[in-house]
């Protein structure tokens, strides 16, 4: 295993995530890519993975920084802040036009450079707020 190959893979995907360049992003994507965790109407494999990543770039304009990258053996762990903006529908929901900033965590298992796998965890409810769009309660 070259952890720091695997390293390189996972920087090149937020690099064009955050450039928008998703038409690239199926270079890094095995053909039997597994989403442990997928969105509302992602298919699988290599396509899935594109249209996921298609998807969070269309809807929420997001920019990743990288706070940390830790690679071990054949996996690659990520943990990053996101600044976005909701400008198009996302799982049905329609743009709210406002900014958010949630941390989360990716874990990528890569084989051959590729991306073949990922579990993840990010703030949704946080997000959720942000966005407006979470029920308010009752006034006391």
């Amino acid at each position: 295993m070259d952890t720091a190959r695997n390293r390189d893979v996972a920087r090149r995907l937020y690099a064009l995530i955050n450039e928008a360049r998703v038409d690239q992003v199926a270079d890094l994507i095995s053909p039997d890519y597994q989403e442990h965790d997928p969105l509302p109407g992602q298919g699988s494999g290599r396509e899935g993975a594109v249209d996921r990543f298609s998807m969070i770039t269309t809807a929420l304009a997001p920019h990743f920084t990288i706070e940390d990258l830790i690679a071990e053996n054949d996996l690659v762990v990520v943990r990053w802040a996101n600044v976005g903006t909701h400008v198009g529908a996302f799982a049905g929901i329609p743009a709210t036009g406002r900014t958010f900033t949630i941390a989360g965590i990716d874990i990528y298992r890569v084989a051959d450079e590729q991306l073949c796998e990922h579990w993840h965890v990010i703030d949704q409810l946080g997000m959720l707020g942000q966005l407006g769009l979470l029920p308010q309660g009752a006034a006391a």
